[in-house]
């Protein structure tokens, strides 16, 4: 019996889709086609393939409006928002621009007796594995320079949003990329797993869970398949005694709830110099109140159901351990029309918290954050650090040589002043810790989909 894959609508809790998955032979198949076509599609010219890789973009966003009415279905992100076209349009533009640079030849020597040069070789067939959250942006990342770097590409996407990976696969065929080269898949655990472990790809970017990861690396051991791991996340934000409290203010509990707190980067503790505790709080708590949970479609939903039911849950009790353990909740759900253990999840800020609680150490992605006091930068360095994971920090301060030297001894992949839960495609996106390993976008983003291949040519024989 063919097994499917479903996708649970978040907004009333109806299957919105289903595919079946691939067979093993059917899945082998698929692997064998990327392989094979990977050779001609290297060979055309650079610029052929960005010009066909824009096109494809230039068609998804001719799809905005059906694509932004299916992710509300698929993840409940209100239709307010537009979808992701902004990002999805900068990274690609961005990644084509400096193509040419990334991937020219290292000359060493170019004389009448040697050229000696390092080229930057397609690792051949890339395997993607996309999460649910940001199903397009975080697709692209990988997509779009694995693509003009000359390799094939296979997209898998999580079962919440099914109907991505086909829009993009659609999207990319009628820009003239050949089917064989960009494939989307529905394939099942174990088939993924025994494709890996097969060597049928050369190159695995997963973004996902911690436990995810650890799956992938098993799947791998062996047989020197390369990847990239984008995993879990605890970002902190740390508010200094010079900050401009409304900015923020703003800004981090934006970071906080954005996307009802599904982020990668979102902020999920956030600590406060002393002076400025109780005004932040105060501030914060009267931001939350002003957001509306809803129905995704309806123009004054700012915060819709989290992606499925059974992730409000782990919330919901990250939330009532931390409160039988001191905490003190600061939002009264009541404002907000939560459905009893549904997807629907009043955001919540809680204080009075501290390092034993699950909600300031283990991941939420969710809206809830927890809020601390610090009494300087070395105790706030010492608690941003205190975490299993390391993808962002956010530094609010007016001395940019303080923020700087700060963030060079917290533990993570990204430094952030006055901003947060941001990413720039001319910057790595890395993380360190259990948040991963690898990088994308930026330079080094086409490195992760490239090999180092030598020359040494010696043009005399004597």
């Amino acid at each position: 019996m063919t097994k499917t894959i479903q996708c649970i609508s978040p907004v009333d809790g109806r299957v919105y889709a289903e595919r079946p998955c691939l067979s093993m032979p059917e899945a082998e198949a698929m692997a064998a086609r990327a392989r094979a076509a990977q050779p001609g599609w290297a060979a055309r010219p650079l610029a052929e393939r960005i010009a066909l890789v824009q096109a494809g973009v230039a068609k998804l966003n001719e799809m905005k409006p059906v694509l932004v009415e299916e992710l509300a279905w698929q993840m409940g992100r209100p239709t307010r928002y537009g979808g992701e076209f902004g990002g999805v349009n900068d990274r690609t533009a961005y990644m084509s621009e400096i193509a040419a640079q990334a991937l020219a030849p290292m000359v060493v020597e170019a004389s009448d007796s040697f050229e000696r040069r390092i080229e930057r070789e397609p690792v051949g067939v890339v395997f993607v594995l996309a999460p649910w959250n940001y199903p397009y942006l975080t697709s692209i990342n990988t997509i779009v320079p694995a693509l003009i770097a000359g390799n094939t590409v296979v997209l898998k996407h999580a079962s919440q949003t099914l109907l991505v990976g086909e829009r993009l696969a659609e999207a990319f065929h009628a820009g003239g990329v050949p089917e064989d080269v960009f494939q989307n898949v529905v394939l099942d655990h174990a088939t993924t797993e025994a494709l890996i472990g097969a060597r049928a790809f050369n190159f695995v970017n997963f973004t996902g869970s911690v436990g995810g990861g650890a799956a992938m690396e098993r799947a791998a051991a062996g047989s020197f398949t390369g990847l990239g791991l984008e995993l879990g996340g605890k970002d902190p934000g740390y508010v200094m005694d010079d900050a401009d409290l409304d900015a923020a203010v703003d800004s981090l509990m934006d970071g906080a709830m954005y996307n009802a707190g599904q982020c990668c980067c979102g902020i999920e503790r956030i600590y406060v110099h002393e002076s400025l505790y109780d005004a932040f709080v105060e501030k914060a708590v009267a931001w939350v109140k002003g957001l509306r949970l809803g129905n995704p479609f309806e123009e004054a939903t700012t915060i819709g159901p989290m992606a499925n039911k059974r992730f409000a849950q782990v919330v919901r009790d990250q939330i009532a351990d931390a409160i039988t353990d001191g905490a003190t909740a600061l939002i009264d759900p009541a404002l907000f029309p939560e459905d009893d253990g549904g997807a629907y999840l009043a955001p919540q800020i809680l204080v009075n918290v501290n390092h034993e609680m699950r909600v300031m150490r283990e991941e939420s992605f969710g809206p809830v954050v927890g809020i601390m006091a610090v009494k300087d930068d070395e105790e706030a360095i010492a608690a941003m650090n205190d975490s299993p994971y390391g993808l962002t920090c956010s530094i609010w301060t007016r001395d940019a040589a303080r923020a700087a030297a700060v963030g060079a001894r917290v533990e993570t992949g990204t430094v952030f002043m006055n901003r947060c839960d941001y990413l720039d495609p001319a910057l790595c996106w890395t993380g360190c810790k259990d948040t991963g390993r690898g990088g994308s976008l930026s330079v080094l983003g086409y490195y992760s989909v490239t090999r180092p291949k030598s020359y040494h040519l010696k043009k005399v024989t004597k």
